[in-house]
């Protein structure tokens, strides 16, 4: 650097070298506004931030109290929808003209107003008869249950025409139209003219909760009837091996249950699904092949008193009681209140039940 000299002896800059200096400050306030510009906004960006994390801790607490508020009226939330969750979906495979099969469920076991709803909210269990159409939609059978539902509220319609060789494609339909009504952990079918215990029937599904695909019932293998005009003949037998040949291991149609995986699959493959005879073999058809958990209790299939009767006085309540000489109840509209008072749970059962 140089130094010229003034009048008064004083040194004095030369141009070149004020220049430099100049840009050696003008480098340290721009360093200078930088640190100052980086600060501030690491302030605004953290309360930013802070105001970001304290309303996302708000939305938490606001979810996590609606889900223990729910899980209080015995309905949780499901985790991949936010819909409600429900233990079970039974659904009561019933016809047009069982009308008195139907009142003689709900003098019963199947409660009504007041206690089905109650039954809902705090135990997560939807009760249902199930139903499609007529051959003639909107005619004088569809009418009745129309007006039959409109008093009790407990029906739930099918996109189904209703007939007996056609039970396979209701069950299908059932399974398909409850898993997009209500998330549940189980689904289940009954029979209309089959005694059920809820609570114990509950606590057996409950034990099983950590299987993701259970296929719970009373398990059988009975034989293929390839003869024609006789009850159950299945067409296709010759599907099942050499004449005179068992089914593969299915539940008794009676009633069977089937856990959300098992119901998620029939609903997305439905259309591929083959149809037997029989709508118990269809249903066991389906799972072939599958990696399937068979789950055999025959507290599912006792039979009416003086077996349900004895076992309940044992301590071993029956979930499920009918005759077997019948498929069902034997004239079950006439003896479904004495089935119930001999071999019905106590009245208390279900609402102390802890699924």
């Amino acid at each position: 650097m140089s130094f010229n000299k003034s009048r008064g002896g004083a040194a004095v800059l030369g141009g070149g070298d004020e220049l430099v200096l100049r840009g050696t400050i003008s480098k340290k306030w721009t360093l200078l506004l930088c640190l100052a510009s980086f600060c501030i906004g690491l302030i605004f960006t953290n309360r930013a931030l802070d105001k970001t994390i304290s309303n996302l801790e708000m939305e938490l607490a606001s979810a996590k109290a609606s889900q223990e508020e729910s899980e209080l009226n015995g309905a949780p939330l499901s985790e991949s929808t936010g819909k409600r969750r429900y233990f079970m979906v039974i659904g009561i495979n019933t016809a047009f003209s069982s009308r008195k099969r139907r009142d003689s469920l709900r003098a019963t076991w199947m409660p009504q107003g007041e206690k089905r709803r109650k039954l809902e909210e705090e135990k997560g269990i939807i009760i249902r008869f199930v139903i499609g159409h007529s051959a003639t939609s909107g005619g004088i059978l569809d009418r009745a249950i129309d007006a039959e539902d409109r008093k009790h509220g407990d029906f739930m319609r099918l996109d189904h025409v209703e007939g007996y060789l056609e039970l396979a494609a209701k069950t299908k339909s059932f399974f398909v139209t409850a898993l997009s009504m209500w998330d549940a952990e189980y689904y289940i079918k009954v029979d209309d003219d089959v005694h059920v215990n809820i609570a114990t029937l509950g606590n057996i599904l409950a034990k099983h909760r950590s299987k993701p695909r259970a296929y719970i019932g009373c398990m059988k293998s009975g034989p293929v009837l390839a003869q024609k005009g006789v009850r159950y003949h299945e067409p296709e037998y010759w599907k099942f091996g050499e004449w005179g040949n068992k089914y593969f291991r299915h539940a008794t149609g009676q009633l069977y249950a089937i856990s959300k995986d098992l119901a998620s699959y029939i609903s997305i493959n439905q259309h591929v699904l083959h149809k037997y005879a029989n709508e118990d073999v269809s249903l066991g058809a389906w799972f072939i092949g599958l990696d399937v958990e068979h789950v055999d209790d025959r507290r599912l299939c006792c039979g009416t008193q003086p077996d349900c009767e004895w076992k309940a006085q044992g301590g071993n309540v029956c979930a499920a009681s009918f005759d077997w000489s019948c498929s069902g109840i034997c004239k079950s509209a006439d003896r479904m209140k004495e089935v119930h008072q001999r071999c019905g749970e106590n009245d208390s059962a279900i609402w102390s039940a802890k699924f």
